[in-house]
Formats: C-alpha cells, structure tokens, sequence
C-alpha cells in the first residue's frame, strides 16, 4: 500500500482530532517549508527519520540507451535521501 497525502491527513485527524482541513493545512505547510529549504539548497533533517540533501550534478557525457547515440548530460541538482540510523533499524526490525 502506497502512503499518500490523503492517508497522512485521514491518521492527522484519526490521532490527533482534527478537521480534515486544519490536518491537510498543516501537511502542506510542512511539504512546502522542506521544498522551500530543498529549493534553497539547504538540508533538510528529521531527527530519528533521516535527512534530506541537495546535491549538484555536474554536465557529463551519456548514451540513450535506445539508440546508443552519444548524448550530453545536463547538470542540474538532485535531491537525496539517507534514513537515519534509528530509521534504519526499525525497518530491519532490530531490537
């Protein structure tokens, strides 16, 4: 099952009591101040969930692979994701 939005904002209000539209309010401030620091390039870290980072790509040669014809790769940013160590062991369920 894929969490989404609606899902996030359905347990906001389930747990915490909330009308659907103060629940959502505040999942979309809180999407839009990570994509404001991404945008920034600044890291974004969640204790005891991981940490969010902008990295830079820089132009490289490349192949289309349905072709095999040389192309150029354009730089551009990227963003990362590494899971925090706590994170980590709750998904291998370690003790």
């Amino acid at each position: 099952m894929t969490l989404t939005k609606d899902t996030v904002i359905e347990t906001i209000r389930e747990k915490v009591g909330f009308p659907v539209k103060e629940a959502k309010e505040i999942l979309e401030m809180m999407l839009e101040e990570v994509k404001q620091k991404l945008e920034e390039g600044k890291e974004v870290k969640i204790s005891g969930f991981g940490k969010w980072t902008v990295k830079e790509k820089k132009m490289r040669p490349g192949r289309n692979p349905h072709t095999g014809e040389k192309i150029q790769i354009t730089a551009r940013r990227v963003v990362t994701f590494h899971a925090s160590d706590k994170l980590r062991g709750s998904v291998n369920k370690e003790p």
